[in-house]
């Protein structure tokens, strides 16, 4: 893939142009709020499949919004002692938890680690959408009840990852031995953006945050200059509906993009860009990246990489990071 974006010189200063929704704090904190109302409700179920000897995989069950059931993976080190600190993992676009076997990096690398499943996209969450059922989107999630930020997906899948912080911080009262003063949450793509408002919607609960070429940042200018990808399901949205809905539909998308959630997060972040990614262009990243709301903050630029990011490297560099932090 070629160089399609802004020069790096010009990058690592990019914030640009957003609208902030004045009811933006209000809108997640009564989110927040309505789920909460509904016991967490989590349940850990030893993992049937075959032996992980060194290992202990549960599967777990807890109360995401509107006390739909979400799935996730618990995966830990079998010979560690506790209190194990705690990876809080989220999935990319069109993915699931997949099986433990998928996921066993940060286990081996002595955490206790939560994989969480994502609301109608995995195979294990269903997602129960009522509010939207006579609305009308295209293919995919991008648009589904995009004409009301209180109907639209991501509001229901963003509440799902705060949760799910919770859910790290309930395992203690159920007898496993986890460090809550060292959670973490990390994802790439869909998954980066769920950890930004994962942290930013979380305050002081959650310690880092290792977002990799997260999606769901920036998204109108996502829309101009993204070549593949979810952003596209916008455009195609947009391109088969009147003038007027433009507005709505970006007033919605404000409420749930990363770049404006970001100077809401108050913990140190690392975060990955790839250079040649035509999914989530490194523009939109940085407008992120830049607005991150703790000084402790750090970006990881792949020139020759695509949405790949730095794959297992950037692994490696997220483990030094935060064993520089005193969080492993």
């Amino acid at each position: 893939m070629p160089l399609t974006d802004l020069p790096l010189e010009q990058l690592r200063t990019y914030r640009g142009e957003l609208t902030e929704p004045a009811d933006l704090d209000a809108f997640w904190a009564g989110s927040l709020a309505q789920a909460r109302r509904h016991d967490l409700a989590v349940e850990l179920t030893p993992y049937a499949g075959p032996a992980l000897p060194a290992l202990h995989v549960d599967d777990v069950r807890f109360a995401g919004w509107n006390g739909d059931r979400i799935a996730a993976w618990l995966l830990r080190p079998a010979h560690l002692p506790g209190p194990l600190p705690v990876v809080v993992e989220f999935i990319g676009y069109s993915g699931g938890r997949g099986l433990p076997v998928d996921r066993t990096t940060w286990a081996a690398a002595g955490f206790a680690h939560l994989v969480v499943d994502t609301r109608g996209q995995g195979h294990d969450t269903p997602d129960p959408d009522p509010d939207v059922a006579g609305g009308q989107w295209v293919r995919g999630f991008m648009t589904k009840g995009i004409e009301d930020p209180a109907t639209y997906y991501y509001r229901r899948a963003l509440v799902d990852c705060a949760r799910a912080v919770d859910v790290a911080h309930a395992l203690p009262g159920l007898g496993v031995e986890v460090d809550t003063a060292r959670i973490v949450v990390r994802g790439g793509s869909q998954g980066g953006a769920f950890s930004i408002a994962a942290a930013a919607l979380s305050g002081d609960r959650v310690a880092a945050a290792l977002v990799d070429v997260p999606f769901l940042c920036h998204v109108r200018r996502g829309t101009h200059v993204a070549g593949d990808g979810p952003y596209l399901e916008v455009v195609d949205y947009l391109r088969r509906h009147s003038p007027e809905n433009v507005d709505r539909a970006f007033a919605t998308l404000a409420h749930v993009d990363g770049a404006n959630l970001a100077s809401r997060a108050r913990v140190p972040a690392l975060f990955s860009v790839a250079l040649m990614d035509p999914v989530c262009p490194p523009s939109t990243v940085f407008a992120a990246y830049n607005r991150w709301g703790h000084e402790d903050r750090d970006i990881d630029v792949w020139e020759f990489a695509d949405h790949a990011g730095g794959i297992g490297f950037q692994v490696q560099r997220q483990l030094r990071f935060l064993e520089r932090r005193g969080l492993r």
